[in-house]
This record gives structure tokens, sequence and C-alpha cells, in this order.
């Protein structure tokens, strides 16, 4: 019984196979460390995303312009932009990271279903500094590779790489990769309900771990940063609710500044 990771991982491979990562325009390249981005941060560390739609909302944003929302959100403080380019669940765009990555000198995630070389090698042409891999991708045996030469291909291309968990036992395997941040999930692939719990639950569950924690989905106020960077966090990723308000200047500075 296929749930909705399958569906995902079985979307991507039918995007892949039609061309959808071969040929595409080269943006200019810019070496711009996520990694340190948030460790030099003095404010909170938000990742705002840009996207269209979501699987649990559908659509979010219609007639956008992503180079207008890039300036704002790097303008309002985010650390780094994670640009959403998987086509079919959230009406992602590779153009809207070529678009991105010229308007903006901040770090820039490819966030997408990425378990092949072929997109790596698209995602270092685009001029994305970060790619997302998720480990529960790998757990079920469809990337390409395992994770470690995964991580190992994406490094030597200077990406830096976000390996997505949602449990205890996926979060150790990942503390035991080469991962530069790893993130906690805070949305169940399997049943999209979200529950900001999770980061807390995973990180009380380790008494050691050197790596930067994001956490991601399911925040949407000030209240949530404050509760998630009790829990260990070092950088959060959100994405809806930004794109869902008329002001997003606002709301960026409002999670950027939470005390």
């Amino acid at each position: 019984m296929h749930n909705f990771i399958d569906n995902l991982a079985m979307e991507a491979l039918k995007t892949i196979k039609s061309g959808y990562y071969k040929n595409i325009q080269t943006a200019i390249s810019s070496k711009i460390s996520l990694k340190q981005a948030i460790q030099n941060c003095k404010t909170n560390a938000i990742i705002t995303e840009i996207k269209a739609a979501s699987p649990s909302l559908g659509n979010i944003r219609s007639n956008f312009n992503p180079v207008t929302i890039a300036e704002t959100m790097q303008k309002s403080g985010a650390v780094g932009l994670s640009v959403l380019t998987e086509p079919t669940y959230f009406k992602g765009s590779l153009q809207t990271l070529i678009q991105a990555r010229k308007a903006v000198s901040l770090p820039i995630l490819m966030k997408d279903i990425i378990f092949t070389t072929e997109q790596i090698d698209a995602a270092a042409n685009l001029g994305a500094n970060v790619i997302l891999l998720i480990q529960s991708i790998f757990d079920k045996g469809y990337g390409e590779n395992d994770i470690f030469k995964t991580i190992e291909y994406a490094h030597n291309f200077g990406l830096e790489v976000l390996l997505e968990t949602h449990t205890e036992v996926e979060f150790a395997k990942a503390l035991k990769t080469n991962a530069d941040l790893i993130g906690i999930n805070n949305r169940n692939l399997d049943t999209l309900k979200t529950d900001l719990s999770v980061t807390r639950q995973i990180l009380e569950s380790q008494n050691k771990y050197s790596r930067i924690i994001v956490s991601e989905s399911g925040i949407k106020n000030s209240g949530h940063i404050q509760f998630l960077r009790g829990c260990g966090a070092d950088a959060f990723l959100v994405g809806s609710i930004i794109m869902l308000t008329n002001n997003v200047e606002r709301k960026v500075e409002e999670l950027v500044n939470a005390l």
C-alpha cells in the first residue's frame, strides 16, 4: 500500500523521465553557505519559502512575482530562501529558482524530491547553494545511490545538504551522514498533519548532536518560533503562512524578530 511519500517519489520519477531537469538554463553560480549564514545570524534564522501550492492547502498564491517576493524576503531579514521546484504537488518551477538567484544574494535551497544525480546536476547549474534530501525517500530505496554517496556527490559540486527527518530513527540515521544541516519536518508525510512537538520529541531523544537543526512546517507566528528555539532548533523553514499573507515583509519581520 502506497502512502504519500511513495506518491511523491513515483511522481518525481515521472518528472525526471520527462526530461524536466535536462537542458536547463544555467544561472550565475554563487558560493554562499546557508550553514554559515545561520551560524552568523544575530536574529532568528528564518528560511523563507517561495511556493505556489502545497499538498495540504492546494493553491496558495497565483500570479506572483518571484523576483519581488525574493527581494522582499531578503529585505525583511530572511537568512536564506527555499524555492520549490517540484512541479506537480507544489506547482514549483526551475525558472523560479533562476529568477530568485538573479534577484538576491542569499543562499538558496532547491526544494524538490531529489534522489538522482541528474537533479543534483540541475541544482548546481541553476545556482542553488543547498539541496533538500529526505531520509525516508532513501530508506524506501528510491535513491539512485545510497544517502552517503548522494551527499558526497552534492558536496563535490559545492552544494550543502539539508537532510530532512520526521522520526527519532530517521534523525539518528541522519546524524551518521555528512549532511550539513538536519531538518525536522513537523509534518507527517503520511497524514499531512503537523505537530510542532515533533521537533521537541526528536531533540529530547538525543543527548548529543553537533549539527545545525532546521525545524520545518507548521510554523505560523512568533510564538511558534519561540517554542521551537526553546526546543533546540537553530533555524526555521517557513513557507505557507508567508505565501498566504498580503504583507510578506511584515510577516517575515515578525518571525525574524520574535523574542
